[in-house]
């Protein structure tokens, strides 16, 4: 049983319950079961460890951030930020990257409110010293993200990486890499927090896949520490 407790805050601007949950779910030893499908925690219990490792592994909380809060800080993230739309070499042709980008270091003075305050929540219920984030728009399914692992060269070893989802629920995919073949499928809530150790970088990609179905805009925020 996890250590939780709920709490109502005044944050740059905004007034949000966080959930501290500072002890995670204990987990069995070795690997899990290929194509496990990981529901919401319909209980509010906690974490919940997706993958073990020495530095955390990856773990999953549903209701980290009140909904009211996450909606707003959708809304105001879609209009306000600098959307910027990418292209990049695939095989022989230039293709567009199929969502939109932006980036900040947390110290920037034009640095958008909710950004500021996710990153305070985030600093309060892991204790990492993010210094950077980067966002992702998620138009509709056909927007997406490759299976991929974090470039450790522009991250602190030892450090998490931590993922708030905004909008719109999106499956995320976590595939172990050979030769192992272990897949997870967790479908990201809003307001959820996905945290990545950076051993985990090392064995696993995670990715976000198109899909048919219909579905919402959705924010990524992804907090890192950065050299």
């Amino acid at each position: 049983m996890s250590d939780a407790r709920i709490e109502t805050r005044h944050l740059h601007g905004d007034w949000m319950t966080v959930r501290h949950s500072r002890v995670f779910e204990p987990c069995p030893v070795g690997p899990p079961p290929a194509h496990v499908p990981v529901a919401a925690d319909l209980f509010g219990i906690g974490p919940q460890r997706l993958l073990d490792d020495a530095e955390g592994g990856i773990t999953y909380q549903p209701d980290l951030i009140d909904a009211a809060t996450a909606a707003r800080w959708f809304a105001v993230l879609r209009d306000d930020v600098a959307w910027q739309s990418q292209r990049r070499p695939m095989y022989d042709r230039v293709v567009d990257v199929p969502r939109l980008v932006a980036t900040y270091w947390l110290d920037d003075p034009g640095l958008p409110s909710p950004l500021a305050a996710a990153a305070a929540s985030l600093h309060a219920a892991t204790g990492e010293p993010f210094n950077a984030v980067g966002l992702n728009l998620y138009r509709d399914g056909r927007d997406s993200v490759a299976p991929h692992n974090d470039k450790l060269h522009s991250l602190v070893p030892g450090h998490a990486i931590a993922l708030l989802s905004l909008g719109a629920p999106r499956r995320m995919t976590i595939r172990a890499k050979p030769p192992h073949r272990q897949v997870q499928h967790v479908d990201l809530a809003p307001g959820s927090l996905l945290m990545m150790s950076h051993a985990s970088q090392l064995t696993h990609e995670h990715g976000i896949p198109k899909t048919r179905d219909a579905v919402g805009e959705r924010i990524s925020l992804a907090f890192r520490v950065r050299p």
